[in-house]
């Protein structure tokens, strides 16, 4: 029976309630936007395998797993979706640990949500430790960095739409949060609409793809303690069960966190 995916990652959602933490990982996989949804208590979660397009060949190196050209990666995204409350973040900074990639999410209607975007990023930094490296670090011991991305939700509300009792309008240029992004070392940055779906796919396969990349220039050792990511039973694993889920799991259902 071929194996349904090659690697298996651990990603967080982060960011303040209501930015649409949850309808994003509702839309990506389940392909639904759920209106309305209680908040999210602890974490929840989703999973996605996303296909990476064919590796191009590479003549100085083997036909193995990462290098054959003929072979098109898989990686499931398991994806812990958190809240964003302060009651619960107590609770959620410990499922930080132990993360492959980061979706740090904000609210483009919502200015004081991109302001805690530094907050939120922090945090990640803190629960990682030696384990986070920026874009343009190297990454330190077996996890090798963690794969960061910004998201700046709910674009369909940016030119007055109506969002609860109150109609929107964007409080956060694309130019100024990009510009944050880079200056502090987050490769990518996503404007989306989980509404619409817009943007959503692209977040996911760009965090998919920059997990990938570590793997294969060795920057992440699969199923390292911290790595965040595992290969299928029998491949190389380090560990034979490798603790990528913290100290335990969440409960709560739906959220627009």
């Amino acid at each position: 029976m071929t194996q349904p995916w090659d690697y298996i990652a651990k990603v967080v959602n982060i960011g303040d309630s209501a930015c649409g933490k949850t309808s994003l990982t509702l839309r990506l996989c389940e392909g639904r936007f759920q209106p309305q949804h209680n908040v999210t208590i602890g974490v929840e979660f989703g999973s996605r395998v996303i296909p990476l397009p064919p590796v191009p060949t590479d003549p100085t190196k083997p036909p193995d797993l990462v290098s054959n050209p003929l072979y098109t990666p898989k990686i499931k995204l398991q994806i812990w979706d958190t809240a964003g409350q302060e009651t619960f973040r107590s609770i959620t900074r410990s499922y930080f640990r132990g993360c492959a990639g980061a979706i740090i999410v904000y609210d483009v209607t919502r200015r004081s949500t991109f302001a805690n975007a530094g907050m939120w990023l922090e945090e990640l930094k803190k629960a990682e430790g030696e384990g986070y490296a920026g874009d343009n670090g190297a990454g330190m011991g077996e996890g090798g960095g963690v794969s960061v991305i910004l998201v700046g939700n709910k674009k369909d509300l940016q030119n007055g739409a109506t969002g609860g009792n109150s109609k929107r309008r964007r409080e956060v240029s694309y130019e100024e949060a990009r510009t944050w992004a880079e200056d502090n070392e987050i490769k990518y940055f996503v404007e989306t609409s989980a509404k619409s779906g817009e943007g959503v796919e692209e977040v996911f396969v760009a965090v998919a793809r920059d997990i990938y990349e570590r793997i294969k220039a060795g920057r992440v050792v699969v199923g390292g303690k911290g790595s965040g990511v595992k290969g299928p039973p029998g491949r190389n694993n380090n560990n034979r069960i490798m603790d990528i889920y913290g100290k335990g799991r969440g409960r709560g259902r739906g959220g627009c966190c």
